[in-house]
């Protein structure tokens, strides 16, 4: 066995196995005093840490999946939507042509970094929403909805890619999905942020929880001023997986 090279190996799936390696070996020499104890100790440690690792990385795929999985489903409904929709677009084409460009881009990036783990692109359907593409105001609606689902499905899953390169991607997708969001409630008319709860049209539930006023410590209580609109204005709220799938289920993703 190499064990440099096994050492790369686990570290590529866990920037921190140097530093667990140093600390498992170290106590177990200090606990039985005698370099055959460390030997033993060696390949249990190398044993924890790859359990580790193999868990961590099993994770990280479940995430970027998931993040594809809605990946698939925003640039399939903006490329059908340019392609089938009898209603006009107007001036406003040119940014549904860019936001679909922003969301394959996404599909790329994450089927590239999944490679053979990459997910298949599932059998999407809008008949939720039956005048999806004829009726530009319900295009809107649902243009709206996901946008503000894919900004607060990424917020969830952030921590689970916490000390990890997969964050700063995953952070990069999000800003973007954000700006998405904010662009189409313009387009709507509306506010560029999140009221409490109010759906606007959308489905409730992608907007369950936004009415929360607690960050730590309720704002509400910080001083004057800090209304229960200008709170939850000022923060977004992470949704959980199962209540994006719940949302997205309709339109075929599971």
């Amino acid at each position: 066995m190499n064990i440099f090279q096994l050492f790369s190996d686990i570290e590529s799936v866990d920037a921190d196995a140097p530093e667990k390696l140093s600390f498992y070996s170290r106590r177990f020499f200090l606990r039985k005093g005698s370099k055959a104890a460390t030997a033993v100790a060696l390949p249990m440690a190398l044993a924890s840490i790859s359990q580790e690792a193999f868990a961590q990385s099993t994770e990280v795929q479940e995430v970027l999946n998931f993040a594809l999985k809605l990946e698939y489903l925003e640039e399939d409904f903006y490329k059908k939507a340019l392609a089938e929709a009898t209603f006009d677009f107007g001036a406003d084409r040119p940014v549904f042509e860019q936001i679909h460009k922003h969301e394959a881009s996404h599909v790329k990036l994450l089927q590239t970094a999944l490679g053979a783990a990459a997910a298949p692109k599932p059998a999407l359907k809008y008949d939720a929403f039956p005048d999806v593409f004829t009726n530009y105001q319900t295009f809107l609606i649902v243009a709206q909805a996901f946008e503000d689902t894919g900004v607060r499905a990424y917020k969830g899953q952030a921590p689970k890619l916490y000390k990890l390169p997969e964050l700063t991607t995953a952070l990069q997708i999000h800003a973007v999905e954000a700006r998405h969001a904010a662009e189409v409630r313009r387009l709507r008319e509306g506010r560029v942020w999140v009221t409490k709860n109010e759906s606007d049209g959308a489905p409730a539930a992608v907007y369950a929880g936004e009415e929360n006023t607690v960050q730590k410590v309720d704002v509400r209580t910080l001083g004057p001023g800090f209304s229960d609109i200008v709170v939850t204005e000022a923060f977004d709220e992470p949704l959980t997986k199962e209540a994006v799938l719940e949302i997205v289920k309709p339109f075929g993703v599971a």
